[in-house]
């Protein structure tokens, strides 16, 4: 008789056992038998009844540490030699085996089924097996058909077949199985003396969203043990009831049942998820020392340190870091991942120096710290990453950690080396191309490069995903790219993008917006009313802003909020308060702010800042103050609010005191800006002069808008001789330094001058604005030079291609009326559209009182006081034009109807005092 060799015996063996490896492996791992690290040859030496039961140690032992599929064939290989396998305890222990070896692969539950399809009777044990394999390896609906085959084959199943298929309906999010399994176990009894079935139940219903029936299920419980407990704890946190949790570990701390490190883990995850539960958290961090799980639990002290960073406390997660005993890779990372939340990153590099003489880093470590150093922009230690990266060879292995370095480049403004990085990437998959794409639409300069490489992309044959589209749209912001924005509109219909979520039509609509095509954004609003969220309309109300449409963002908001009851956020209020600033809607601005009031939004700071903006902008500065004092915390915006609206409101010794009451703060270049402005109308040279000492003292002094300011001021205060030296000395003069200066020249009579250094201004390339003629026919006015500011008048639309705005009309009546012109004056105004001359006509009568021009003066008023009889200016006016004229009974009478009026007199004040 021929005599095989063990290689070959055992080799046919395992092909006759049908099982789901490939011949090569199987001949592998049949060669290794011999040197298996179990030694499993040796079982064969061992009696029948000794050897299975060997067998059966081995593959619990081989199945429970590492799960090898290596040294559970060689076992297999054992049991099929000696005849073992074909003893059920053997078989059903190998087929649990080979699917906890296999858990989430094909392989294992592969190899499982065919060791079950083998077995000539199998019992409820190995259906159960069979089963669970399927469960684990994910194949839900596979374990449902051999369900229902076991209860028409085998006529029984019991509560076990019961608490796997639970777990498998649970990991499937399926409540219709799950459902039906608890009716038949409650109709064949299984659940009524088998606490896991009731536990399982618990756990089903809580992960497939129905916590209500899962809390049912454990308030019904005939008794309950640690497993209960840490099922409805999980289960409400699964469900986001953070809160509820928090109530169910304390009901179970007085119970019998002690938590454990399952227990304190998930409550400290779900105490990190909001702030209400910071001291709970803390709590439970006293219960796990307590307990002896803070040393001794990696799961304990791993949520500790997450629950420590979510609440921004660094250094309360490092000690727990430094005192655990048995740190793992997950503790690093734990500890890694905390620092670079609260973006300590350079700490997080000198753990991760630390961890290297205890762990290798694995992707997780790396791609979150290069995340890190990507936000911080860290370029030097992201290159440093990059090259200890290359060294151990992950960069051939990962493609996440690759991308993380893409971002890390073209978030540091290297988008040199990005490109570089790209073309010689080892592994590059779908978010490779999507980090480049979304990288270069962020840089003003690259976005035609976005385009170009998401041409790239589709030449290749790749398929796009939403979230390519989500990167490139935004390269499109300006009409020149119209075209490309309306074929990405067209492509992302034909993949079906805008059916499959908001996110898509979104960003259309944003793209739309910045195109300023308001029209097609609220075309695609309409499509996606049903299913829009926060952020489409958001996108809406702040792209109508952007286009001048306030009135249009206001109906937005009304209809998103009243009409489809979604909640706004803070973008939406901070919008929409601007709204009514610019429409001047002060009792519509205070009833949203009723509304914040009400939905506990007030406690943001961007809303409570724009409360504050607003009010300043309505002119009630009472509203504003009482919103400043009401906030709690501020931040440096707040008190640039108050700052600036106090000068914006012509009390600038208020916005002054607010300047000396800013302890906490570095004033920066808003504040600056503000307190020169009241430092200028309050004609205060002794504290502007301070001002320009922090200025330069703090190296803000190259700041366009602060050396426009201070020339300003230096005008205003009569030293024009500073305010020359601060214009001439500044590194880049802006529009806003030339227009000052402008003003600053024609202030005090110098309009030649004025005239002088506008057109240095503009050989110099800077565009004259609006303003800048405001200035420059001020000078005109001032300096008495009529004709040169009827040439500028003329010039302004002629050769600069700017329409006059009623404030340039004011500037040639008032030039016209100091120079006693007063009917050429008078036709001026007559000559202008009636729309544009309402506001002139009051400048015409102004210069009627101070040249006594009693005739004209009182035609001019009866037409104003006809168009605004309201206006208590035009009645002190023409009583002061009376007086002028020494014709008191016609001042008096004019006061008279004043008061007869109920109107008031605006107060007068002085900087003097």
């Amino acid at each position: 008789m021929r005599r095989h060799t063990p290689g070959l015996l055992v080799a046919k063996l395992l092909r006759a056992s049908s099982l789901f490896i490939p011949p090569s492996v199987l001949a592998a791992r049949a060669s290794s038998f011999h040197h298996a690290p179990d030694n499993a040859h040796r079982l064969l030496d061992e009696t029948p009844h000794g050897r299975a039961a060997a067998i059966v140690r081995a593959l619990t032992s081989a199945a429970s540490s590492s799960g090898d599929t290596d040294r559970i064939a060689c076992l297999h290989c054992a049991s099929l030699k000696s005849g073992a396998v074909l003893d059920p305890p053997v078989r059903t222990s190998l087929l649990a085996a080979y699917a906890r070896a296999g858990r989430g692969a094909g392989a294992g539950a592969g190899a499982a089924l065919a060791l079950f399809c083998e077995a000539v009777a199998p019992d409820v044990i190995m259906w159960n097996a069979a089963i669970g394999a399927l469960t684990m390896s994910c194949r839900y609906d596979d374990a449902a058909a051999l369900f229902r085959r076991m209860a028409r084959e085998l006529g029984e199943f019991d509560s076990t077949t019961v608490v796997v298929m639970l777990s498998g309906a649970s990991r499937a999010g399926n409540l219709r199985r799950g459902m039906e399994l608890h009716g038949m176990a409650a109709k064949r009894c299984l659940g009524a003396h088998c606490l896991s079935v009731w536990n399982a139940l618990v756990d089903m219903y809580a992960k497939c969203g129905d916590f209500d029936s899962a809390e049912v299920v454990f308030q019904s419980m005939p008794c309950r043990d640690t497993n209960s407990w840490n099922s409805v704890i999980s289960g409400s946190i699964f469900n986001g009831f953070a809160k509820v949790s928090a109530w169910y570990f304390r009901e179970m701390s007085c119970s019998i049942f002690q938590p454990d490190e399952v227990s304190l883990s998930s409550i400290l995850s779900a105490c990190s998820r909001l702030d209400d539960l910071f001291s709970f958290g803390e709590s439970v961090h006293s219960c796990a020392v307590k307990l002896g799980y803070e040393t001794a639990s990696c799961s304990v002290v791993n949520s500790l340190m997450t629950f420590y960073s979510e609440f921004r406390m660094s250094e309360a997660a490092e000690k727990v870091f430094a005192s655990t005993l048995n740190r793992n890779l997950v503790s690093w990372n734990a500890m890694i991942r905390g620092l670079v939340q609260n973006e300590r990153v350079t700490e997080a590099l000198a753990v991760l120096r630390e961890m290297r003489l205890e762990n290798q880093p694995d992707v997780a470590t790396l791609v979150t710290i290069i995340s890190g150093c990507g936000d911080q922009g860290l370029l030097s230690e992201g290159k440093a990453l990059h090259g200890y990266i290359i060294r151990i060879g992950l960069l051939n292995e990962e493609s996440s950690v690759g991308n993380s370095l893409l971002d890390l480049y073209l978030k540091c403004d290297e988008p040199s080396n990005a490109s570089l990085l790209f073309r010689t990437m080892p592994r590059r998959d779908l978010i490779s191309w999507n980090t480049m794409i979304s990288g270069y639409s962020r840089n003003d300069l690259l976005r035609e490069e976005a385009q170009l490489m998401f041409k790239e992309l589709l030449s290749e044959g790749l398929s796009c995903s939403l979230t390519t589209m989500l990167a490139v749209i935004p390269s499109c912001s300006n009409l020149e790219k119209l075209s490309f924005g309306q074929a990405l509109h067209s492509f992302s219909l034909k993949c079906g993008f805008t059916r499959s979520g908001v996110s898509a039509v979104n960003a259309l609509m944003h793209m739309y917006l910045s195109f300023g095509d308001p029209l097609a954004a609220f075309s695609l609003i309409e499509r996606i009313i049903p299913v829009s969220d926060t952020v489409s309309w958001n996108t809406i109300i702040v792209g109508c802003l952007q286009n001048g449409l306030d009135k249009d963002a206001l109906e937005a908001f009304q209809f998103m909020y009243c009409s489809l009851a979604i909640k706004p956020d803070s973008i939406t209020l901070v919008s929409v308060l601007s709204a009514c600033g610019n429409l001047n809607l002060l009792a519509l601005g205070k009833s949203i702010h009723c509304m914040i009031l009400k939905h506990l939004l007030a406690f943001n700071l961007r809303v409570k800042n724009s409360l504050l903006t607003m009010y300043f902008r309505f002119g009630d500065t009472r509203s504003a103050e009482l919103v400043f004092y009401s906030m709690g915390e501020t931040n440096l915006c707040s008190w640039n609010c108050m700052i600036s609206g106090f000068a914006q409101n012509n009390k600038g010794w208020r916005a002054l005191q607010f300047y000396q009451k800013m302890e906490d703060f570095t004033p920066n270049e808003i504040s600056v800006v503000g307190i020169i402005c009241a430092c200028t109308q309050l004609g205060d040279y002794r504290q502007g002069k301070s001002i320009h000492g922090h200025v330069v003292r703090s190296v803000l002094h190259n700041n366009v808008f602060i050396s426009a300011s201070l020339v300003d001021m230096y005008c205003k205060c009569g030293r024009l001789d500073i305010a020359v030296r601060v214009f001439e000395a500044s590194a880049e003069k802006s529009i806003a330094g030339w227009n000052s200066m402008i003003s600053a020249f024609g202030f005090h009579g110098h309009g030649l001058k004025s005239i002088e250094l506008f057109w240095k201004m503009n050989d110099s390339g800077l565009k004259a604005t609006k303003s800048t003629f405001i200035a420059l026919l001020s000078a005109c006015m001032h300096s008495g030079l009529v004709d040169e500011g009827w040439k500028y008048y003329r010039l302004m639309s002629e050769k600069f291609g700017i329409i006059p705005a009623p404030e340039h009309h004011v500037c040639i009546v008032d030039m016209l009326g100091r120079a006693g012109r007063l009917e050429e004056a008078h036709k001026f105004v007559e000559s202008l559209p009636s729309q544009q001359a309402h506001g002139v006509w009051g400048a015409l009568l102004n210069a009627c009182s101070s040249r006594s021009e009693l005739k004209m003066g009182e035609s001019i008023a009866k037409h104003l006081l006809h168009l605004e009889p309201g206006n208590s200016g035009y009645y002190v006016t023409m009583s002061n034009l009376y007086a002028y004229r020494d014709m008191w009974s016609g001042a008096v009478q004019v006061r008279s109807l004043l008061q007869d009026k109920a109107l008031v007199k605006p107060h007068g004040h002085s900087i003097v005092g």
